[in-house]
């Protein structure tokens, strides 16, 4: 029976690094489309706003496990070459989108309309609105909860061994086959995934307590 050695703490640590390689591309595209999803729940006309709607909860009603199998065997069955990284980080983005979607959706709501009235007054156009008053504000209540939902998405990635992708915890599980070391492997696994989503947590309830404090 092997034993756990540098050898594999430095697969970890590689599998470490492409779960931050898929948590930032699931993050940027999923907060792109994201946006989007916002926007188009806002201020789309209403046969759009109801296909934004039903997007949200079709996906949010979806397990990522049932995504994840449909990015990967279902493009190739389209005549695309599709590689592990590449599908994690499509089912990832797009679920990540109908989440961050709804968030941002709530938070630029929660700019007073008043806000928007000053704007109109000064006879800003619906653009101008958007992009000096609305926005601006509605990034600074939307962060706190985003930063939060990141560790969601971190977290989230370690399904992406359902498609055989060696992220993290597949990395665990890999060394877990070749030394039998199941507590030990996965007691360094969770301490990693820990220090990856911990400062994520404690930067989220910071951000959080700066706009309350802000908005007092």
């Amino acid at each position: 029976m092997a034993f756990l050695n540098l050898a594999h703490l430095k697969f970890l640590l590689d599998g470490v690094w492409w779960t931050v390689v898929l948590s930032v591309l699931a993050f940027v595209g999923g907060g792109l489309l994201g946006f989007v999803v916002a926007l188009g729940r806002l201020y789309g006309p209403r046969p759009l706003r109801s296909a934004v709607g039903l997007y949200i909860k079709l996906i949010q009603g979806l397990p990522l496990l049932v995504l994840l199998p449909l990015a990967y065997f279902g493009l190739p069955s389209l005549g695309l070459d599709v590689k592990p990284l590449t599908a994690a980080a499509l089912a990832l983005s797009i679920y990540v989108s109908a989440y961050l979607g709804d968030i941002w959706r709530g938070c630029i709501e929660s700019v007073p309309r008043t806000q928007r009235e000053a704007a109109e007054c000064l006879a800003l156009r619906w653009h101008q609105q958007l992009l000096h008053v609305i926005l601006p504000q509605a990034v600074r209540i939307a962060t706190p909860p985003t930063v939060g939902f990141m560790v969601q998405i971190v977290k989230n990635t370690s399904l992406a061994s359902a498609i055989g992708f060696v992220e993290l915890a597949r990395a665990g599980q890999i060394i877990n086959n070749s030394t039998f070391e199941p507590f030990v492997i996965f007691v360094v696994v969770a301490a990693l995934y820990f220090a990856l989503c911990y400062p994520l947590s404690v930067l989220s309830r910071r951000l959080e307590r700066s706009f309350h404090v802000a908005h007092r």
